[in-house]
């Protein structure tokens, strides 16, 4: 299938059978067969190729009306909504919630309206997409995860041999965070509400007495079992410090223990 898409990404023009290439490669995303990005010992790996494969489908596509409960869409024809069973075992709560064809949810993920997954986005099982929260393209979220209201989880589709935002197994991600630029939040890191991560954030670390950012190269990553908060450091230059200026900045203030765990335990209920 790659070498396929390589060649559609290649085209101008496009015909009948280059559409059915691109409706196979969209089941394939669907079904969570393909994917943006997947673990390799420990790290990262992009599919460059799964990216190139979204573009071809937004160059393609034509701008159509899609009417849908009353209500009309005007979006690319060969970008849908996804089409979920009772057999898919999402549970997809009533209130203009919308998943974009081409999005993996895995059976026992729960999404609470209004909020929306996109295009090449991939969510793992028993993760809770809450209130007013988005899964941006090609966005990697793993087992178990909250998503808590109003998160935002970026999208990154170009250039497209970068790395997508991950958010691994078990992490919280507090109401109104955001992360962004391919930030990687390794397994049961807490987000506290309100903390935006981007590749130049600089998070610092109490515990382990650290500095953490990425580079135009590398992403920001989080440690594993990190304990987020939002946080500010002092502007060092005499006119910021005659002005008691500050800059916003992330603390790791501890790893999870078990305090942390029964302050998340009660997310099992919601499911």
């Amino acid at each position: 299938m790659f070498r396929e898409i390589e060649q559609l990404y290649r085209k101008k023009h496009f015909d009948a059978r280059d559409r059915e290439i691109f409706n196979r490669f969209l089941d394939l995303l669907d079904s969570g067969q393909v994917r943006a990005a997947e673990p390799s010992a420990n790290q990262w790996r992009v599919n460059a190729w799964v990216k190139m494969g979204i573009l071809v489908g937004f160059r393609m596509g034509t701008l159509k009306e899609q009417p849908f409960n009353g209500l009309s869409f005007f979006d690319k024809d060969t970008y849908p909504l996804k089409k979920l069973q009772l057999e898919s075992a999402v549970r997809l709560v009533p209130g203009g919630s919308a998943i974009r064809r081409g999005a993996y949810v895995a059976p026992g993920v729960t999404c609470m309206p209004p909020m929306y997954i996109n295009v090449g986005a991939f969510v793992d099982e028993g993760t809770m997409v809450d209130s007013h929260a988005l899964v941006g393209s090609c966005a990697q979220v793993g087992k178990r995860v909250h998503l808590s209201a109003a998160a935002q989880i970026g999208g990154v589709l170009e250039p497209i041999g970068a790395l997508p935002v991950i958010i691994e197994d078990e992490v919280l991600v507090g109401g109104n965070c955001g992360v962004y630029e391919g930030t990687i939040v390794r397994r049961g890191a807490v987000l506290a509400a309100g903390v935006i991560l981007t590749r130049g954030t600089a998070v610092y670390d109490l515990v382990r007495e650290s500095e953490y950012r990425g580079s135009a190269d590398t992403p920001l990553e989080i440690p594993e079992g990190a304990v987020v908060v939002t946080g500010t450091r002092a502007v060092q230059n005499p006119y910021g410090r005659e002005r008691g200026l500050s800059i916003y900045s992330p603390i790791i203030i501890k790893y999870r223990d078990w305090k942390t765990e029964k302050s998340v335990q009660l997310e099992s209920w919601l499911r």
